[in-house]
C-alpha cells in the first residue's frame, strides 16, 4: 500500500496559517510508525513540481523535467494508440493585463459536457491542419498528440493555475506552431456561441488553453505491482487558497485513508506514505529504524504539523 498526498502543504497564506492549527492524530501516529525512504527537493524555477515527481518516481516513469508523460498515460488508459506523444490541453480563461498574462484555476470553468465537446469541435480542424489530433477526454481536460510533442517540456498546470502565465509558455522552435494556434484558438473562441452564452449567464469565458503532460510512454514501462493511491482532495482548495475548505479535506484524509494506513501498519503490512508540497516530496515506509533514528525520536518525539510546515 502507497498513499501519496499531494499539496499536504500548500503555498498559499491563509492555507498555511491553517495548518498551525491543524489536528491530524491518525498522521502523527502513522509517521512515528515509519521510517524515511527518500527525499526530493524542487526549485520552483521548474516546469514540474515536486508533487508531480513523486508520483512519477512511484510509477517508475523518467523524471525530466517538463517531459513527465501524463497525458500518453492518460491516453494509454483511454485505449488510444500507446506510441504516439501527447499532451493534456485544458481549457482555460486568461485575464489579460498591461504587464502580464493570468490565468485563473480552469476549474471554475466548471464546463459542462455539451460545452466542452463543442468547442473541442470548433477547435478541431485548425489542430488538424497542423498535424495534431484532438481526442476528448473529460470535460475539464482534452488529449492532443503528435510528434511536436514528444521532447517539448511544457509547465504543469499547478504551476499556472491562478498564477501569471508569461514565464511558462514554451518559447522553443518546436512550439511556434502552438503559440500560433493559441492565438487563433483566441480569436475564434471571441465570438464563439458557447462563450456568448456564458457570458449572458455572466460565467467566466474559455478564451486560450494550457498543454501540459507532455511526451511519450517508453515502450518497455508497465504499471508498478505495488499498489499506489493518490489523494486529489486537497487540490482544488489548495490551488485557490481555501484554508477552510483545504484543512476540512485534510482532516477527512486523516480520518479516511491514513487511518486505513496506520491500521495496516499497526498489523505488520508494507506501507509507503508520501507527502508532497510543490517544493518538497518526502516519503516513509514500514522499515526498521536504525540505532540513531530510535534515540532521536525518543528525545525528539515526530511532530506531524511541524513536519508538513517544513515541506
Amino acid at each position: 500500500m502507497h498513499r501519496l498526498i499531494p499539496h499536504a502543504a500548500p503555498p498559499g497564506p491563509a492555507c498555511r496559517q491553517a495548518l498551525a492549527s491543524l489536528q491530524l492524530p491518525h498522521l502523527q501516529a502513522l509517521l512515528t510508525l515509519l521510517s524515511p525512504a527518500w527525499n526530493l527537493a524542487v526549485d520552483e524555477s521548474r516546469l514540474t513540481p515536486a508533487s508531480e515527481l513523486a508520483h512519477a518516481k512511484a510509477l517508475g516513469l523518467p523524471l525530466v523535467d517538463g517531459l513527465i508523460p501524463w497525458a500518453a498515460l492518460a491516453a494509454r488508459e483511454a485505449g488510444l494508440a500507446p506510441d504516439a506523444a501527447y499532451a493534456f490541453l485544458t481549457p482555460c480563461h486568461w485575464e489579460i493585463h498591461t504587464q502580464n498574462v493570468f490565468m485563473a484555476d480552469p476549474a471554475q470553468l466548471a464546463l459542462g459536457e455539451e460545452e466542452s465537446r463543442t468547442l473541442l469541435a470548433a477547435m478541431h480542424p485548425y489542430f488538424e491542419e497542423d498535424g495534431l489530433q484532438l481526442h476528448w477526454l473529460r470535460t475539464d481536460t482534452w488529449l492532443v498528440s503528435g510528434e511536436v510533442l514528444r521532447d517539448l517540456p511544457t509547465a504543469a498546470l499547478a504551476r499556472v493555475c491562478n498564477a501569471t502565465v508569461d514565464d511558462w509558455i514554451p518559447r522553443q522552435d518546436a512550439a511556434k506552431l502552438l503559440r500560433r494556434l493559441q492565438n487563433e484558438m483566441q480569436m475564434l473562441l471571441y465570438t464563439h456561441p458557447v462563450n456568448n452564452a456564458r457570458e449572458a449567464q455572466r460565467a467566466p469565458t474559455v478564451n486560450a488553453f494550457w498543454l501540459s503532460g507532455t511526451g511519450a510512454l517508453d515502450a518497455d514501462w508497465h504499471p508498478p505491482q505495488e499498489s499506489l493511491t493518490v489523494a486529489a482532495d486537497l487540490q482544488s482548495s489548495a490551488a485557490n487558497d481555501d484554508a477552510p475548505a483545504w484543512a476540512a479535506a485534510w482532516q477527512a484524509l486523516d480520518a479516511g485513508p491514513v487511518l486505513q494506513a496506520l491500521d495496516a501498519a499497526r498489523q505488520g503490512q508494507p506501507v509507503q506514505l508520501t507527502l508532497a508540497s510543490l517544493a518538497h516530496a518526502r516519503s516513509f515506509h514500514t522499515a526498521p529504524l536504525s540505532f540513531w533514528a530510535r534515540l532521536q525520536r525518543r528525545f525528539s518525539p515526530v511532530n506531524a504539523i511541524a513536519f508538513l510546515q517544513s515541506l
